[in-house]
């Protein structure tokens, strides 16, 4: 009896400590002054270049006094000629005090950029347009709700974005979700196309009320729309979204093309005549990899321009004249720019290097002068820190140089290679920072999210990222497995019906590689992940005792009960073949709980409370099997937070967690 009541204790200081987050660490470690650093960077949520060419506008992240992030972000303008010159800032505030500004977008003729800021009231954002020269901005709207993504008609006279008049919460899968109660599966918030009139600041909302619009782009001549969009719910119908023509005056919406697979970028060509839009198996909204697509703007078929492309497109434009489509790829772990012209179907390469551009976050792209040869875009890379560069695409300068102080506090990271069962896997192995060849390293694995996305050379960031291991004397593993972007879409598919089978054995002849090519010690490796990071690492303890420490963030434990739990149940059916109703059997071969008795290894459980993606019960589920079976485990659950977790101490208390259970075990 005493020996039960001691063990309900534990558990409930477990739950108590999931629920209110215990902290891990009293004392200042060597990892909390890596975070310190990490979160004293500044980093950058856009860059745009003037169509002329001649400006660049940027949108820094700002943190606060004391080195932790917020939400607050400030705009800058300066001149390309004048690089080094002290740079502009552009506020709808007096110029002092901490505001949320963003989302710029340049006129056509250069002379006045558009943004929406808070300044008017904290918890709602307006559109402004501030003349670039200098003067107070203007005012546009007063709306409620979320505002994104503004863009100028070609002729300069009206502004578009996207609206969802009266959201509860900030629209998207990565935000928590708003808890349930009351009817379930009442209102919809639909994201309309909303445009505003420059003069007179006349507000229309364009497209269908029960429509969701995710991305739009203006027709040359300014009359109509092309978007990618759905009927219903917006988080999980992304997956099954099409191409709409919309008009600008009526609104009329007209579907052009259902899709076999995901969409997304759609532009319009510089004639009129063309819509371009990258296609592909994508997992996860804003994560892009595929081929490049033409369907002729009246609708019809859509082409494939580059089939058996050997990287993953994420982002196009047309160059003038509309002969060739400039394409961002993720190729080979890293970045490449090329060129695909229309008439030849060559794709020729531009520039390549083991570095990511991006403008921020995962909007990898560049921003894109009238020329098609001018460009500004964010690069960063193992080794620096993101900045803002501009000029003749693969000859950038640095326009900003805000992280200058921050110094790289981890070692070497080196592009390997390995063969998995006639695939050969990239991945990016960081060493030890004080390496020693003569020494003995444990190992951990990171795996991605995903699985549409790609482990990329960048600095680390702040949540999950097991570059901050380095410091503390482990070699880190990032693999690119099967079902990941960089090597085509035969790549991208090789685990559709095989979730956990084919990329799990690549991942595992990765860690045999490294063990027997570099110093690490055969029995001190780890594996965690975030997202589908996380179910792979639930997957992994279930399938191999092979690693003997195990960290999952966001996990899923049971494909079976998640269908009916996520909000975005949508993008699993590309992925299974078929719903879990009609097809339970593929979905159980591929779920950890259906092997949960196998599972030896000592695992690290975390999860936001209010996570839409991978919502609580899969990791409680998962939890509650370790528990049962007497597996050593801790479990932390986080409150507020949806699938990116976003409180800064929550961050910390992740971190330091991970590392802890790592150094306990694999040290």
């Amino acid at each position: 009896m005493v020996r039960r009541a001691v063990r309900t204790l534990i558990i409930v200081v477990v739950l108590l400590c999931s629920i209110f987050v215990c902290p891990a660490a009293a004392e200042k470690s060597s990892l909390d002054a890596v975070l310190d650093s990490l979160f004293a960077l500044n980093g950058f949520r856009k860059a745009a270049i003037s169509p002329d060419g001649q400006r660049i506008a940027w949108v820094e992240a700002l943190h606060e006094a004391d080195g932790a992030s917020s939400p607050n972000s400030a705009i800058y303008v300066t001149m390309l000629s004048a690089p080094g010159a002290p740079p502009r800032r552009v506020t709808a505030g007096s110029g002092g005090e901490a505001l949320t500004e963003g989302e710029i977008a340049w006129s056509p003729d250069s002379h006045e950029l558009a943004f929406l800021s808070n300044a008017e009231t904290p918890d709602q954002s307006q559109l402004y347009i501030a003349n670039v020269t200098g003067g107070r901005p203007r005012k546009l709207t007063s709306l409620r709700g979320s505002l994104d993504l503004p863009s100028w008609s070609p002729d300069g006279k009206t502004l578009a974005l996207l609206l969802t008049e009266d959201a509860p919460r900030a629209p998207g899968p990565l935000e928590p979700m708003t808890p349930p109660s009351g009817v379930i599966g009442g209102k919809v918030y639909e994201q309309r196309l909303t445009t505003v009139d420059v003069a007179s600041g006349q507000v229309r909302q364009i497209s269908p009320a029960d429509m969701y619009v995710y991305e739009y782009d203006w027709s040359p001549d300014a009359r109509k729309f092309v978007a990618t969009a759905a009927h219903g719910e917006g988080d999980a119908n992304w997956y099954v979204a099409e191409i709409y023509s919309i008009d600008a005056v009526s609104g009329e919406a007209k579907s052009l093309f259902k899709p076999p697979q995901q969409i997304a970028v759609p532009r319009w060509s510089p004639d009129g005549k063309y819509i371009a839009f990258i296609g592909g198996l994508m997992s996860d909204e804003g994560s892009i990899g595929g081929d490049v697509f033409l369907l002729p703007a009246a609708g019809g078929d859509a082409r494939n321009l580059t089939p058996g492309l050997k990287a993953s497109a994420s982002w196009l434009a047309w160059r003038p004249g509309g002969d060739e489509i400039l394409i961002l790829e993720s190729l080979d772990g890293a970045s490449g720019i090329a060129t695909l012209g229309l008439r030849s179907g060559r794709v020729t390469p531009l520039w390549s290097g083991p570095e990511t551009l991006s403008l921020g976050g995962w909007n990898y792209a560049l921003s894109l002068a009238r020329d098609g040869k001018i460009s500004a875009v964010v690069r960063e890379s193992f080794r620096s820190p993101p900045e803002v560069w501009a000029g003749p695409i693969g000859a950038w300068k640095k326009v900003t140089n805000t992280n200058h102080a921050a110094l790289a506090s981890w070692g070497k990271a080196e592009n390997v290679h390995w063969s998995s069962e006639g695939f050969s896997i990239q991945g990016w192995l960081t060493y030890p920072r004080d390496y020693d060849p003569t020494r003995r390293y444990p190992l951990v694995v990171e795996v991605h999210g995903g699985p549409g996305a790609m482990a990329r050379p960048t600095w680390p960031g702040t949540l999950f990222d097991f570059t901050v291991l380095s410091p503390e004397g482990y070699f880190v593993l990032r693999p690119n497995p099967r079902g990941s972007f960089g090597q085509g879409e035969a790549f991208t598919r090789a685990n559709v019906r095989d979730f956990g089978h084919g990329d799990l054995r690549d991942i595992l002849a990765g860690v045999n590689f490294i063990v027997k090519n570099f110093p690490v010690d055969n029995g001190r490796v780890g594996i965690g992940g975030w997202s589908y990071g996380g179910y792979m690492t639930m997957w992994a303890v279930t399938q191999t005792q092979r690693f003997h420490a195990a960290a999952a963030g966001a996990g899923i434990a049971n494909w079976q009960s998640y269908y009916g739990e996520n909000d975005i149940d949508q993008w699993l059916i590309p992925f299974f073949g078929a719903s879990v109703y009609d097809d339970g059997g593929v979905y159980a071969k591929s779920s950890p709980i259906n092997y949960i008795k196998n599972v030896k290894t000592p695992t690290l459980i975390l999860v936001g409370d209010r996570d839409g993606e991978c919502p609580a019960p899969q990791s409680f589920e998962f939890w509650h099997a370790l528990q049962t079976l007497g597996v050593e485990n801790r479990f932390v659950v986080y409150p507020h937070e949806g699938h990116a977790i976003v409180d800064p101490d929550h961050r910390r208390d992740i971190m330091r967690r991970t590392l802890e259970w790592y150094d306990q075990h694999l040290k």
